[in-house]
């Protein structure tokens, strides 16, 4: 495998968790601490700082120290990109099942 194969693997992985997609999402608006995370998303403080973590040390997010505050942003915006392919996929995806639904739909009335 090669060592592109090999990044793009570990990038997934890091994105493999609904909780790490919906930080990323928030994190369109701009920095977020730990703080904000768990209550935008009614988690405990360590769940957020573990999911922040996974996404550091792969650095699809960066953390900025002020204070006693830790702000977190995305590394790169093209991020942003992935998550709305991603949410177009899942659009196309329904609309298929949809349009499989009423096959199935239009079938159970014929054989009535």
């Amino acid at each position: 495998m090669s060592q592109l194969s090999n990044f793009k693997a570990e990038f997934f992985k890091a994105l493999a968790h609904p909780l790490r997609i919906s930080i990323l999402d928030s994190l369109r608006q701009g920095e977020r601490t730990v703080a904000e995370i768990s209550q935008q998303f009614d988690v405990e403080p360590a769940n957020a700082s573990q999911q922040l973590a996974v996404l550091r040390n792969k650095n699809i997010i960066v953390a900025r120290k002020a204070g006693a505050n830790v702000y977190y942003s995305v590394s790169d915006p093209i991020i942003f990109k992935l998550l709305d392919a991603t949410r177009e996929i899942f659009n196309n995806h329904l609309i298929g099942v949809r349009s499989i639904l009423e096959e199935i739909k239009a079938e159970g009335r014929r054989k009535k």
